[in-house]
């Protein structure tokens, strides 16, 4: 791994300002990422729970920091494919967790699967699959041939 859960928040927090006090990397092993969303009434849709766009976000950034975990801070990688199925109504009131694994690592290309879970559940509320493109220059941090 080049990243642990410390450097990966840290670039959030350098790079992605915007968006880290969303986010807390739980944790960052082996094949994958824990993420959570810290739920608040931005991320909510009438009703109460927690909105698609919102657990898309989720899914995407929990996805893309799995791959910098293992390849080191590639600000330029971006998301070139993405599905994402809603399984189930998301628990109110509950942050959500995303349990990433990455299925192919290439010089030019990620895939990576997201679980994502309202807190203290058993049964996921939706699943994610998407591709990255890493580029292929160092000079944009990528990593290196």
């Amino acid at each position: 791994m080049k990243m642990d859960a410390a450097a990966l928040t840290a670039f959030l927090e350098r790079d992605f300002a915007q968006v880290a006090a969303q986010f807390a990397v739980e944790r960052a092993e082996g094949e994958g990422v824990l993420l959570r969303l810290r739920v608040t009434a931005l991320h909510l849709r009438p009703g109460g729970t927690v909105s698609g766009p919102s657990m898309f976000g989720l899914a995407d950034v929990a996805i893309y920091l799995a791959i910098l975990s293992r390849i080191g801070p590639v600000t330029q990688a971006v998301t070139t494919g993405a599905t994402i199925d809603f399984l189930r109504r998301p628990v109110a009131g509950a942050d959500l967790l995303a349990e990433t694994r990455l299925l192919k690592l290439g010089r030019r290309l990620a895939v990576g699967e997201a679980l994502l879970f309202s807190e203290g559940q058993g049964a996921p509320v939706a699943r994610a699959s998407m591709t990255y493109s890493i580029p292929p220059d160092p000079a944009q941090g990528a990593m290196p041939a």
